[in-house]
């Protein structure tokens, strides 16, 4: 989609585009008012001398026609044939018309009197170059116009949203210690003060949720951790009992794995949740020592299994990003791709900055891509929150990730990386 254009381009634009309908108006109106008054003056000039020949006429009968630069007259008896009068002339009716003949033009006078036809014509081309001449000049005022109304708007324009300029810069540029500062007392008490007040009011509503999540999570923390702790440590203790059976032995270690893989997770979710975004920058992680870890960290999901396992980490990638979201990414579709193939291959490519898991398992329903989608709607099954905290990574650190598949046929997962 196109950028829209600027607030004060766009006053502008319609400030010209009203001048120039407003122009156009104008000059349209002044044109036929002048066209139609030079039109009336003709019509008075060729009357006065219809009206002064008759008079001679009456006074000498042999008087001819006028025959000047402009006007120049006929006369023709409807009794007679008329060799002298031009063709164009002929089926004229008696009134006022409108004629032309090669590249001039001529208002036409007919009239009928004591059997005798009377043609006066009277020579508008100086009117119709003096007509022209005035369009052009409307044209140039016109564009004058436009100009005028273009310039001054964007002027005008920025006084008038000045302060509403001024307040997108403050809501813009302010950060989460400043939002305690009022945004309404630095503008006047009108609409732009009431869109201030109201900022305020949004803001402060934001704090105090930001406070209260702040809080949750730092608690929520600080009991999961503590929590985790004990079942850690206890889980230690039986380790270290050899009075322990070997399925007892497999039973804690399950619920040890269970509880480091929740406090990962917990630790991930936490540092999502944080709103700096150059928490991610403070330290470089190796792609491929990650692949690595969590291929052995999860290699018991194939015990047992018929699964011919394919891992090639031929690139030295480094990428500022925390190691715990890496592993967290990385670790889930590795886990998945494990948990839910029960016979075939499984390829784990890391080929420049390209991470290709394929897989020949279960594969996709229809419709099982959704996971990809939002965590309120259907997620894959098994998944869990998985696949929607690696696309949320995937997002927070720019990378694209995509998941493709077959029910029956296999999965494959692509996480494209960007530094």
């Amino acid at each position: 989609m196109a950028r829209r254009l600027d607030l004060r381009l766009r006053v502008a634009l319609a400030f010209a585009a009203f001048g120039a309908v407003v122009a156009c108006l104008m000059a349209l109106s002044l044109y036929l008012a002048t066209h139609d008054l030079g039109i009336r003056l003709i019509d008075e000039t060729l009357s006065a001398e219809l009206d002064d020949f008759f008079a001679r006429r009456e006074r000498n009968p042999h008087s001819l026609p006028p025959r000047t630069v402009t006007l120049h007259g006929y006369i023709t008896s409807t009794n007679e044939s008329n060799r002298d009068l031009p063709d164009y002339l002929a089926h004229l009716t008696p009134g006022r018309h409108d004629l032309v003949v090669g590249a001039s033009t001529y208002r036409v006078a007919v009239a009928y009197r004591d059997e005798l036809n009377y043609y006066f014509l009277y020579d508008t081309s100086l009117q119709h170059r003096r007509e022209e001449r005035f369009l052009l000049l409307v044209a140039i005022s016109i564009l004058a116009i436009v100009l005028i109304s273009a310039v001054g708007g964007f002027w005008l324009v920025g006084g008038v949203i000045a302060p509403v300029t001024e307040l997108a810069r403050r809501v813009k540029d302010r950060s989460p210690d400043l939002w305690s500062l009022r945004l309404a007392d630095a503008f006047a008490q009108d609409e732009v003060g009431e869109l201030a007040h109201a900022f305020d009011l949004h803001l402060a509503r934001l704090r105090a949720f930001m406070e209260r999540e702040r809080a949750f999570t730092a608690d929520l923390s600080h009991e999961l951790r503590t929590s985790l702790a004990v079942i850690l440590g206890a889980t230690e203790i039986l380790m270290s009992d050899e009075s322990l059976s070997d399925k007892q032995r497999l039973r804690v270690a399950r619920v040890e794995r269970a509880a480091r893989d929740m406090a990962e997770m917990g630790s991930a979710l936490l540092l999502m949740a944080r709103e700096e975004r150059s928490m991610a920058l403070e330290e470089q992680s190796q792609v491929a020592e990650v692949v690595t870890e969590a291929v052995e960290k999860h290699r018991f999901l194939l015990k047992n299994k018929p699964i011919q396992l394919n891992v090639r980490v031929d690139s030295v990638l480094l990428l500022p990003v925390d190691r715990g979201l890496l592993f967290i990414a990385i670790a889930n579709l590795i886990r998945n791709a494990f948990a839910y193939t029960d016979n075939g291959e499984i390829h784990i490519l890391l080929e420049g900055a390209i991470l290709t898991i394929r897989d020949t398992g279960r594969g996709l329903r229809s419709r099982q891509a959704d996971a990809l989608l939002p965590r309120h709607l259907t997620q894959h099954e098994g998944a869990g929150i998985g696949l929607t905290l690696v696309k949320r990574i995937c997002e927070r650190f720019g990378w694209k990730f995509s998941l493709d598949g077959q029910e029956g046929i296999g999965t494959t997962a692509r996480i494209l990386f960007t530094v």
